[in-house]
């Protein structure tokens, strides 16, 4: 045999920032070090309608969002941000809530106090904080008020509300380089600059680095890769990764996996949103889905069992295998929130949903539980494979509910077994 290297390690470098901390109650959610990659989500109701606001923040924490960031942009919606937070507390949802600052905050911090207490965070874009002498004066005010609550910030700084100021005065020191960068180049280190000078006011006014993550968030894909990895090299504040205005459905989805999923695979990354726009009728909670998605997929996280299925071919006449990998990924999806608690590790179960025998019984083999369901032409059986060996073999019509079933008992055979012994 001809000698040859080593196949490299195909695991996520790993990450290079602090450790940070988003606090409510008792509920502390740590941010960045070798703290999990973290989702959030933000609400798109009026922060006014309190119930309302209550029940998007408590379907997005329930979907899995661990922080959920909400519009603070009027003194109503300042006013309103504490009884958000008490009737959350009321429904047992314990999830941080970020306020979201733009123009005003420095007032609403201040003659709100209510509101800079029952907030765990808050997000401020030096952009939007003032113009001239306005603006370290202003953004001065949004810091002491962290500092006087002990409050964690992220200075989000977003390329369609940059500092005009900040970044005319790059263009005039590039125009001056003997080999001027382009327009694009000076943009990307104008938001880098106005990341990092704010956050080295903050420190100077007080804030300990811990408490103060980064976000440079922009709308292309190659950009946002191009702009954090030169923030990475320049700081350990932990980043926040997302793309702004990432788009609608197939297109915001795609964009946001490619620009992240290569991000934290090179070790760049501690909190994520996946800033989708709704399509008509879809449920905000879509785009926390989607955010897990992307972490599992690249082995960070395991948030619901996954489920293979084979995408179907001349071989697989028949539907039964798409109805029912659908059919056992809603259920186990939809269980979750329940075993979670109920069967710790259930999470990282893989069951396998097959189409024929081409790849069925291998993949079944690979998974903890999986099913090859019958092709063209095929014998009307079924074999299920438990833990790499063939166990039974299906047939009939109900195929499906005794699958089901089968899974429902390997879960609390196997997971129910793991709470047991953890309580002895």
């Amino acid at each position: 045999m001809s000698s040859c290297l080593p196949i490299p390690s195909a695991e996520p470098l790993a990450r290079r920032s602090a450790q940070a901390r988003v606090v409510w109650g008792s509920r502390v959610v740590t941010v960045g070090g070798d703290a999990p990659v973290r989702i959030q989500s933000m609400t798109n109701t009026d922060t006014v309608d309190v119930i309302g606001t209550a029940i998007q923040v408590k379907e997005l924490a329930l979907a899995g969002s661990e922080m959920v960031r909400i519009t603070v942009n009027t003194p109503e919606a300042a006013e309103a941000v504490p009884h958000v937070r008490d009737q959350l507390d009321r429904m047992g949802i314990d999830v941080p809530l970020i306020g979201d600052f733009h123009y005003n905050g420095h007032r609403l911090l201040t003659d709100y106090p209510s509101c800079a207490q029952a907030l765990s965070k808050y997000r401020i874009n030096p952009g939007n904080v003032g113009k001239g002498d306005k603006h370290d004066r202003q953004f001065g005010q949004m810091i002491e008020a962290a500092v006087r609550w002990d409050k964690p910030v992220r200075i989000g700084v977003n390329w369609g509300s940059l500092d005009q100021e900040l970044l005319a005065s790059l263009m005039d020191i590039n125009s001056a380089r003997p080999q001027p960068w382009d327009a694009k180049q000076v943009m990307y280190e104008a938001m880098i600059t106005s990341a990092l000078e704010s956050a080295a006011l903050a420190q100077k006014m007080g804030m300990a680095h811990g408490q103060i993550t980064l976000s440079c968030k922009v709308s292309g894909v190659q950009d946002l890769i191009s702009v954090y990895r030169e923030l990475a090299k320049r700081t350990r504040h932990p980043l926040h990764l997302g793309l702004t205005e990432a788009g609608m459905g197939t297109k915001g989805t795609v964009a946001s996996a490619a620009a992240m999923g290569i991000l934290l695979q090179e070790g760049i990354g501690d909190t994520i949103r996946v800033s989708l726009t709704p399509q008509p009728g879809e449920a905000r909670t879509q785009e926390v889905l989607i955010a897990a998605e992307i972490i599992q997929a690249l082995g960070l996280r395991s948030f619901v069992p996954s489920v293979t299925a084979c995408p179907g071919c001349g071989r697989t006449t028949s539907t039964t295998f798409q109805d029912l990998a659908k059919q056992i990924d809603d259920f186990l999806r939809a269980q979750m929130p329940v075993w979670k608690a109920q069967y710790p590790g259930v999470e990282k179960l893989k069951v396998a949903v097959m189409g024929c025998i081409v790849n069925g019984p291998g993949e079944s083999k690979h998974a903890d539980i999986g099913i090859s369901l019958p092709g063209s032409g095929e014998a009307p059986a079924a074999p299920v494979f438990i833990d790499g060996e063939k166990s039974l073999t299906l047939r009939g019509e109900h195929i499906a509910s005794e699958f089901q079933g089968i899974v429902e008992n390997y879960i609390e055979n196997r997971f129910g077994s793991t709470r047991a012994s953890s309580e002895a």
